[in-house]
């Protein structure tokens, strides 16, 4: 998943979308080593997991998704059986054989679908006294689990009751370690095994960006004026890349005197140690209006980097492809709600001047292949030991989709297994974007206020806005 005070690609606006098909890209197929005992003896699977699958080993995912009809457990197993079990990564398990580096692989093996699918038994009093706060424990008491190694990694919890949530009929609740691919491979598997709601032969329709995250570099008309504003711009570019990996580094090497705050992970824990998933992390989320969004960018004229055409398939490729962003969080009490949203832009503006994604992408890669496991270790623990809060963002589906004969109201992904107490994602969903908190309810016991916080100060600038609008 896209981590570490972080967001992997910035969003595209309205025009710049459009709807293509889903296809997944995975590696092909390596001759495989003599199979490990239990595993399935027709597989050709010996692939090693790559640094980076090793590197999240304590990671998991966590998607909660209402539906909007009572669950079909028969229709449910059958689509499941039928769309995801058959992925590579998701009848594989991890083996460490005894070969001289000791690094597991993935082997194929025999999947039961129904030792995959979980259908609590839960407390009906407590369930119809309060549905919200028993979804709520139910998810939150995964974060503090084991997942059987012996089997994929793996769950859909099923739990057959409506909430307050508008709509919201059942609940499903997918448990995922993060070896098997990113918030966007997993992502792309999902909907491919959807449909649209409007048309349910149809693959759901997905926004897709043309072209890198970065701002539009000015053409060379004609006239030595317009090629010296060229030539700047990647003078530009170059500093502001050549900076925030000087930040970014710096931050990795030196920063471990920073103040404590009450966003700061606790100061005894290491780089994601296996005690991280024995603190119960706390999953709530929240609506938002994507048009609303769509009002105040437009109020705002916070335009988005400008779109080209890439001329590549639309393919997903599956993995973890982690790239980090550094921003510095500010805290601050302004008059005019606009001014958040004004120093936001300012600084996105900026970051979109920079090459740091890609860059510290490669530069994680390198140390992982070049200094093994304890290379990359040094760099995602660096970072998580001195950044106080993870955002992500993910795209999804722009219309309405059905999955498994059931309709989706919303999509809610998370991660637990990272220190810092609060991971804030964005889910875009149709014409919503939901806010979704992964956070440590020791830390901030008052964490449903944090998350009306959200909102409220959302409407204040919403309202801001309509007023700069008329």
């Amino acid at each position: 998943m896209e981590l570490e005070a972080s967001m992997r690609s910035g969003r595209p606006s309205s025009a710049a979308l459009r709807s293509r098909p889903l296809s997944i890209r995975t590696k092909p197929r390596r001759a495989a080593p003599p199979a490990a005992a239990g595993a399935d003896e027709s597989a050709t699977e010996g692939e090693p997991l790559s640094p980076t699958s090793r590197l999240v080993d304590n990671l998991y995912i966590v998607v909660t998704i209402g539906l909007g009809s009572r669950l079909n457990k028969p229709a449910f197993s059958a689509g499941i059986a039928r769309l995801i079990a058959p992925h590579p990564r998701f009848n594989s398990i991890q083996v460490t054989d005894g070969s001289e580096d000791g690094n597991p692989r993935w082997v194929r093996v025999k999947v039961k679908v129904e030792d995959h699918i979980v259908v609590p038994a839960l407390d009906a009093a407590a369930v119809a006294a309060d549905p919200d706060k028993a979804l709520e424990d139910y998810v939150a008491s995964l974060s503090t689990l084991p997942m059987a190694r012996s089997r994929p990694l793996w769950e859909f919890h099923l739990l057959d009751f409506p909430t307050s949530e508008p709509e919201v009929a059942s609940t499903v609740a997918i448990r995922i370690h993060h070896s098997l691919g990113d918030g966007a491979s997993l992502m792309m598997l999902l909907l491919a095994s959807a449909r649209s709601a409007t048309d349910p032969a149809s693959l759901p329709a997905m926004p897709t960006r043309a072209g890198a995250i970065y701002a539009r570099r000015p053409r060379s008309a004609g006239g030595a004026l317009a090629f010296a504003a060229l030539v700047w711009s990647y003078v530009v570019l170059a500093w502001n890349t050549v900076v925030d990996l000087w930040c970014f580094a710096a931050m990795v090497l030196f920063s471990r005197g920073e103040p404590h705050t009450v966003f700061s992970p606790p100061a005894d824990r290491g780089v994601l140690p296996e005690h991280h998933n024995n603190n119960r992390r706390r999953f709530v989320h929240r609506s938002l209006c994507f048009d609303d969004v769509i009002f105040i960018k437009n109020a705002m004229n916070c335009v988005y980097a400008d779109m080209i055409e890439s001329g590549k398939n639309n393919e997903a490729a599956w993995g973890n492809q982690i790239g980090y962003i550094l921003l510095r969080f500010h805290l601050a009490m302004c008059d005019d709600p606009l001014a958040y949203v004004r120093k936001a832009k300012k600084t996105m503006d900026r970051k979109k001047n920079s090459l740091e994604v890609a860059f510290t992408h490669k530069m994680c890669e390198f140390f992982l292949n070049t200094f093994g496991l304890k290379g990359g270790a040094f760099i995602f623990g660096g970072m998580a030991e001195n950044t106080t809060i993870a955002f992500s963002n993910m795209v999804g589906p722009t219309e309405q989709i059905d999955l498994y004969g059931h309709p989706v109201v919303f999509i809610a992904p998370s991660v637990y297994g990272v220190p810092q107490p609060v991971i804030v994602h964005y889910q875009s969903y149709d014409r919503i974007i939901k806010v979704i908190l992964s956070i440590n309810d020791q830390i901030f016991p008052d964490y449903r206020e944090l998350l009306d916080d959200f909102a409220v100060s959302f409407g204040d600038i919403m309202d801001a806005a309509s007023k700069l609008s008329t």
